[in-house]
């Protein structure tokens, strides 16, 4: 049997372990950051797939259900990457028949972290390689429902946990 890569994520902007640069924090609410979404780039996806998907999310905000930063579906097949400040719809860096989903800021955009005085937030920036081409979620879908969507179509997850605090 031969050995198979695993599927990777990797970005020269976040780090697993590592806090967020001020160049990805939102730029509201007490934060000063740029607000400038990290580039991505993954490696490797399973055999079949057909799509991929962008999910970024604070598990530790205090919602009850997490923060959910930016959510991206319809990543063509083709697509290995996404450069940084893909995640700003006026700058159209994202690749064509990509969506930018509707984030807990309420835009379809990048939204950095920004968690109130504490401790630490873990953020997930997750690509999920799908089975399908295509997502069949409104462009106003709650992140549950497209998350739903995507978790139900995924074949494999690459990802890397970054940390902010303030």
């Amino acid at each position: 049997m031969a050995a198979t890569k695993s599927f990777t994520l990797t970005s020269p902007d976040i780090a697993s372990g590592q806090k967020v640069k001020p160049a990805q924090v939102f730029n509201e609410f007490g934060c000063t950051g740029q607000n400038i979404s990290p580039a991505l780039a993954w490696q490797n996806p399973p055999a079949g797939t057909r799509g991929f998907a962008v999910m970024v999310h604070d598990p530790d905000a205090p919602t009850g259900s997490g923060w959910w930063h930016w959510i991206v579906y319809n990543i063509p097949a083709n697509v290995s990457s996404l450069p940084a400040d893909a995640g700003n719809p006026a700058k159209g860096l994202m690749p064509k028949g990509a969506v930018q989903g509707r984030n807990d800021y309420g835009v379809h955009a990048y939204g950095g972290p920004c968690p109130p005085p504490g401790p630490a937030h873990r953020y997930f920036f997750r690509v999920h390689a799908l089975k399908v081409d295509r997502i069949d979620a409104p462009v106003e879908a709650s992140a549950a429902l497209v998350g739903f969507n995507v978790n139900a179509n995924t074949l494999a997850v690459a990802e890397i946990m970054a940390l902010y605090g303030r």
